[in-house]
């Protein structure tokens, strides 16, 4: 995979590439992914955002490991660039997952679960540390409970898709992402730190 930059592609020459790659034209991702590549490069680093420095896993390495499991997706039917970005995201968290699992494995260590603090679930621009892994397990029960908050903070805090990227994929409307956003920061905020009321999720235990 050429790891070039790419100079600004118009929506729907990115929506064409995923519909031929989607019906087997199998150079379809190799044209795709200079295009979207400082997108991919931005979701990756988004993605990294609470791991430590000097990580063995580099944004560069994790957008090649990526790019070899997107071609397990080739029969997907791609909405569009919003909806890309979404399952790349996806896979960028999942592999960040199993890097850490693997990585704590050879310690010998208990997987280290971490208080995260609001500011760093939102998505803002400084970075306590958080733990991938406590992330991921509170994402995975928040799945359990309501997939659909969880692929809102998927798409919006791993993606960095706006509001209105997440409704297009998710095929409702801005403002409901935007209520499923909020509960879904405050559960996950409770859930990974603080005491937790008891709410409509919780009730579903």
């Amino acid at each position: 995979m050429k790891t070039i930059g790419q100079s600004r592609a118009p929506a729907g020459e990115i929506s064409g590439l995923l519909r031929a790659w989607s019906t087997g034209n199998r150079n379809a991702l190799d044209r795709l992914i200079p295009i979207v590549y400082d997108e991919l490069h931005r979701v990756a680093r988004r993605c990294m955002k609470g791991e430590r420095s000097g990580h063995s896993l580099q944004t560069t390495e994790l957008i090649n490991e990526a790019y070899m499991r997107l071609f397990d997706y080739r029969h997907m039917q791609w909405q569009d660039r919003a909806h890309f970005f979404a399952v790349s995201a996806q896979l960028m968290r999942r592999i960040l997952v199993d890097h850490a699992r693997r990585r704590n494995l050879k310690r010998g260590g208990a997987v280290r679960h971490v208080t995260l603090d609001e500011a760093v679930m939102v998505g803002s621009a400084s970075n306590a540390g958080a733990d991938i892994v406590a992330l991921d397990d509170a994402l995975s029960e928040l799945a359990r409970l309501d997939e659909r908050k969880m692929q809102v903070v998927e798409m919006r805090f791993f993606g960095g898709l706006s509001v209105e990227e997440t409704a297009e994929v998710l095929k409702v409307s801005p403002a409901t992402v935007m209520r499923e956003w909020s509960s879904a920061k405050a559960w996950l905020y409770h859930e990974l730190g603080g005491p937790r009321e008891s709410g409509p999720m919780e009730a579903n235990r």
